[in-house]
């Protein structure tokens, strides 16, 4: 079992890639040393390594992101669409277009890391927001381009990787009353890698916090 992360040395990259080696499965694990992946060339060359070091590849983890900064809308500026739409949305495009042979030939999985932000509007992450929303909708879009051979899904955190002095005030806004952690994630990924009959939807991994408010209250 072969498996590409991209994103996969930060918070939740890591937390997934531990897990699926606990499993068993042979990882690349891609961080910004490895390139612009909103870049083809850089997505392309990418995956042609990961294919090359393990002899093929199962599954893709789309876990690369950047621009989750909070900025009133009326700040935002051109560079910080550039960071969120570049790694989130451009960099899940390209390197699912260079996996997918690979995964067909498999039979294999694809799993964007979107967030709740996707489905929640949050006016100091505009930018994230609407990068993660794209990142929702291509998960539906491959899911359809890429069947039957390979499967697409998505998993949505909510408060799984909380800043030290807010676990408080993040857990008051789930369901179940506390926080998440990064393996919770991970144990969706591999729960996703197996569920062969899963495609073209996605996991929230929130306590609960999509449902807890009309108006959702902000990181």
């Amino acid at each position: 079992m072969r498996a590409l992360v991209t994103g996969g040395t930060g918070k939740l990259g890591s937390a997934i890639v531990a897990r699926l080696e606990q499993e068993g499965w042979q990882v690349v694990a891609a961080g910004t040393k490895d390139g612009d992946f909103a870049a083809a060339d850089a997505a392309r060359a990418l995956v042609a390594r990961a294919v090359e070091e393990l002899g093929g590849l199962d599954l893709l983890v789309n876990g690369a992101a950047a621009g989750f900064e909070p900025k009133p809308v009326e700040d935002v500026t051109e560079e910080d669409w550039d960071a969120a739409l570049g790694a989130t949305a451009k960099g899940t495009f390209f390197v699912t277009q260079a996996a997918a042979p690979h995964l067909s030939a498999s039979r294999g999985l694809v799993v964007m890391i979107e967030d709740v932000a996707a489905y929640q509007p949050w006016p100091s992450f505009a930018p994230h927001s609407a990068a993660k929303a794209a990142q929702a909708m291509l998960t539906r879009v491959f899911a359809r381009a890429l069947a039957p051979e390979v499967r697409v899904c998505g998993v949505a955190p909510g408060p799984v990787a909380v800043e030290a002095g807010q676990e408080d005030r993040r857990a008051a806004e789930t369901l179940l009353g506390r926080v998440g952690s990064p393996d919770d994630v991970a144990n969706a990924v591999l729960y996703l890698a197996g569920a062969d009959f899963v495609t073209g939807t996605s996991i929230v991994v929130d306590g609960g916090r999509l449902l807890q408010s009309s108006r959702p209250r902000e990181p």
